[in-house]
């Protein structure tokens, strides 16, 4: 019997490599892109995990999955720094007042 591929292998690749690239986006939309990437290697994997003798490409699920684990760690970290820098560096009351969060901003890199 003719082993096929796995479904959804090249999405998990392209939703991964996405999201390690998107993560300057706020890490919100990248985190968005890994966690898809990671449930459907998460479900390629089961599939692959029942009957492996029908399956062949499991190496590239695999290289998926580590990549969206990546791309998770990368989004929260850039998402847990853009937290950081409004509530320590520019502060809540700047958010309202313009001038008053370009002053705070201008001022911290200023230094």
């Amino acid at each position: 019997m003719d082993q096929q591929k796995l479904p959804n292998t090249g999405a998990i690749i392209g939703l991964s490599i996405a999201s390690i690239l998107l993560c300057w986006c706020y890490g919100v939309l990248g985190l968005l892109l890994a966690i898809v990437a990671l449930i459907l290697a998460i479900k390629s994997t089961k599939l692959y995990n029942a009957e492996p003798e029908l399956y062949s490409d499991f190496n590239s699920v695999k290289t998926g999955k580590i990549l969206a684990i990546i791309g998770i760690v990368l989004n929260l970290l850039f998402l847990l720094f853009c937290v950081w820098f409004i509530f320590s560096i520019i502060g809540l009351d700047a958010l309202e007042n313009e001038e008053l969060m370009r002053e705070r901003v201008e001022e911290y890199f200023n230094k």
